[in-house]
């Protein structure tokens, strides 16, 4: 399992390199959320799931752009951004590493009943799906 989340987060990582200061703020067209934005939301979710789905409660997590419920503008701190997504990254390894059963049943007011396998297909497929956004926004935002 935990190679595959690895792999799966690296379309979302490995974009990360190739990022400037000034491609925090882009948008594409009238989309509500800028580069900035989706990086900082994409690393509290998944420290959401960390703690709150997989039990790693070690976690520390301030859901800002839950919080928030739209891009306020604020998240153009480059290295900020990348510290918690390394942050995010090695929290939920150390989640997901700690498994023992991927059928248990959990629940959460977001998504209801789900397996532990069906919630780590949430949490890869919701990177994903952000990082895509991402890729768009970095290649012909604004």
């Amino acid at each position: 399992m935990i190679e595959l989340w690895k792999e799966g987060r690296t379309r979302f990582t490995n974009q990360l390199s190739k990022i400037k200061p000034e491609d925090l703020t882009k948008k594409l067209g009238d989309s509500p959320n800028s580069a900035g934005f989706l990086i900082r939301h994409i690393a509290e979710v998944e420290l959401l799931f960390a703690k709150n789905v997989f039990g790693n409660m070690d976690v520390k997590v301030d859901a800002q752009t839950l919080k928030a419920g739209k891009d306020t503008g604020e998240w153009t701190d480059l290295e900020s951004l990348k510290a918690l997504v390394q942050e995010a990254g090695m929290q939920l390894e150390k989640a997901i590493n700690s498994q023992k059963d991927w059928e248990a049943v959990i629940e959460t007011k977001e998504f209801g009943k789900k397996t532990k396998a069906e919630a780590f297909g949430r949490i890869t497929t919701h990177t994903a799906y952000h990082a895509g956004q991402l890729a768009i926004i970095l290649k012909y935002g604004l």
